[in-house]
């Protein structure tokens, strides 16, 4: 099936038809959506370098991450990625997934605008100052943020609402009778783990509780590092009762180093994750109490919808996207036995 068939079967010029598809808005309405029905009903798809040339884009949506991140490895950024590309190529747009290994990201993001790869980008694991989102905003670059940053008022982002996640675990434990907590956090310059700190405490203050800095391990946000934190917490000499961990694989990591070390995980130490548990994860038995979100799937999905509006439509914007979040109670949180 060509552009030429097409337009036969529409029984309109290949121009005509050419113009619709590529959203001109000399064609009406109803004409460009006839087109496009009957573009999915015969299974025509435009030639994407001849589509780029006319319409001087790429077609692309981009994604960088530094190297120093562990995402391709964690499967809750490849359902996110699976969700965001299922999206995007209803509107015929490919995603661009990049690695900046001896560059900063910034670097290769100017590189991929400048040399007309993307159309726009998603900004992941936002900091709480971020340099890329101010670049990005100076250069006029279209863009969604995977996360906001200090200040959010000014650009499109999709994110959840982190301080209260961490309310909805700290209430739950408070009520099981726990009152020694420690927390697990990802770097405080990551401003989900920000915000998801300042939830605890805050949470911890109005029920006239503290947790002292002996009792907080920061700088984790994987398996590795969970394992780390267990053996610090269980050294104390009042080991906690209740733990937070503030993401999946860092949570993941806590939970097998107690689990390793003898503990009964909702028995002996009660324990809540942020984000939802990987499938692939080996806790035989074990459904982990969790501050769940929408799926990665889900996310991706919404991000997609947003990516394309900011494309189609920037003078609507900015487009903002606030997820609140579900306590989901597994076995790994019960009553307080101390």
């Amino acid at each position: 099936m060509n552009i030429r068939e097409l337009a036969k079967a529409l029984g309109l010029s290949t121009s005509t038809v050419s113009r619709a598809l590529n959203g001109y808005q000399d064609v009406n309405a109803q004409t460009r959506q006839r087109v496009q029905d009957m573009a999915n009903a015969l299974g025509y798809r435009p030639d994407a370098g001849a589509r780029r040339l006319v319409r001087g884009r790429a077609d692309a949506i981009g994604i960088v991450y530094s190297a120093a991140v562990d995402n391709l490895g964690n499967p809750q950024f490849l359902e996110m990625a699976s969700g965001l590309s299922d999206r995007l190529e209803q509107d015929h747009l490919d995603l661009l997934l990049a690695v900046a290994q001896h560059e900063g990201e910034w670097s290769m993001v100017e590189r991929l605008f400048r040399g007309g790869r993307v159309d726009a980008v998603i900004v992941p694991n936002t900091f709480v100052q971020d340099e890329r989102v101010e670049q990005l905003l100076e250069k006029g670059y279209p863009f969604v943020a995977y996360g906001r940053t200090s200040t959010h008022a000014d650009y499109s982002w999709f994110d959840f609402d982190n301080e209260r996640g961490s309310h909805l675990a700290v209430n739950h434990l408070l009520g099981l009778g726990h009152r020694r907590f420690a927390y697990v956090h990802a770097p405080l310059e990551l401003n989900f783990a920000s915000q998801r700190h300042v939830g605890f405490l805050a949470a911890l203050r109005a029920a006239g509780l503290d947790c002292p800095l002996s009792y907080q391990v920061s700088g984790v946000n994987d398996r590795r590092g969970g394992l780390g934190a267990v053996a610090r917490l269980l050294a104390l000499e009042a080991p906690p009762t209740a733990i937070v961990v503030d993401n999946n694989l860092g949570g993941v990591g806590v939970i097998r180093g107690l689990m390793d070390a003898g503990i009964r995980v909702g028995a002996d130490v009660s324990v809540v994750v942020h984000g939802d548990i990987p499938s692939d994860t080996l806790l035989p038995g074990m459904h982990v109490t969790t501050v769940s979100q929408a799926t990665p799937y889900q996310s991706g999905q919404t991000m997609g919808d947003m990516l394309v509006r900011v494309l189609k439509h920037p003078e609507a914007g900015p487009y903002q996207v606030l997820r609140q979040p579900a306590l989901i109670i597994g076995t790994s949180s019960s009553l307080c036995r101390n």
